[in-house]
């Protein structure tokens, strides 16, 4: 058994059974849907829930994990007599990095003797979710607690991230697009494709008329960053548009027949909150980022 723990925030959009099944604590961020307080509980039917809810109008707002909540978490942890390795979305994508931060300086004074290892991931929903994989898997493997960080800073800007969203008022809500572009978006059917950079910010690459177009300009893009398909399995999200995401997936198998599988789940409702319902994501492994 490893001497170190990797953990995690729910911001991996991993399915609740991987972290419970592979040992992975889990901080869980809270949002609140109308009046009523949830929690990301990483269950699809959480997932697809909030989705609906959202179809119907109801709004939905997340809320960043406190110094205090963060610090009971890694206290926890750190009473198990085991170093500790913790991952959360970017810095460039949330407060929540330096929020952590804090909570983990303080736990590095309380247990000086101990190593807590807090990475920027540059990753966020899916591929953080394939990055804690990865280290999850070397640990079981039994590399050593330097091994899987080092492995983590070479490996994390490889993991690619490609979005679409369906409605532009959510990225004009978070700042991301102007009224006016969203209005003459909305009007045209402008569809933006994105996607996250080294830096880990959520980056608009271009723009095309229609959803289908969208969805057709990431499996382009996936030709250029693919270079090695075989065996790999790719990871496809949605925030309640499963048609889409099935489409992609026989595209991809259709375009790379020699990749291992497409798995199909829902997207976590911290990134789908920001970007609204009709968000598709894919991820996988490529050589580098590119627009």
């Amino acid at each position: 058994m490893a001497d170190y723990i990797i953990s995690a925030a729910s911001t991996a959009d991993l399915p609740r059974e991987f972290f419970e099944e592979h040992d992975v604590p889990l901080i869980s961020y809270s949002y609140l849907m109308g009046d009523k307080m949830c929690e990301d509980d990483c269950r699809e039917e959480s997932r697809a829930e909030t989705y609906r809810q959202m179809r119907k109008g109801v709004a939905l707002t997340t809320s960043m994990i406190n110094v205090y909540t963060y610090y009971e978490f890694f206290k926890k942890l750190m009473e198990t007599g085991k170093d500790v390795i913790f991952l959360d979305m970017s810095r460039e994508l949330s407060h929540s990095f330096v929020t952590a931060g804090e909570a983990a300086e303080k736990i590095r004074r309380e247990y000086p003797n101990r190593r807590f290892y807090q990475m920027d991931t540059r990753c966020v929903s899916g591929g953080l979710g394939m990055l804690v994989a990865s280290l999850v898997r070397l640990r079981d493997e039994g590399k050593s607690f330097d091994e899987v960080v080092a492995w983590g800073e070479a490996n994390k800007l490889k993991i690619i991230h490609r979005f679409t969203v369906d409605d532009l008022n959510y990225l004009k809500r978070g700042g991301r697009v102007s009224n006016s572009a969203a209005l003459v978006g909305s009007l045209l059917s402008i569809k933006p494709v994105l996607y996250v950079s080294d830096e880990g910010k959520l980056v608009v690459a271009s723009k095309v008329r229609g959803r289908r177009n969208a969805l057709l300009t990431i499996l382009n893009r996936m030709k250029e960053d693919l270079v090695f398909p075989d065996g790999q399995e790719i990871h496809i999200l949605h925030a309640d548009c499963l048609a889409d995401a099935e489409f992609m997936r026989d595209k991809v198998l259709e375009t790379f027949p020699t990749v291992g599988k497409v798995v199909i789940s829902s997207l976590g409702v911290v990134i789908g909150a920001h970007c609204g319902p009709g968000l598709f994501t894919i991820f996988y492994f490529g050589d580098k980022r590119r627009p």
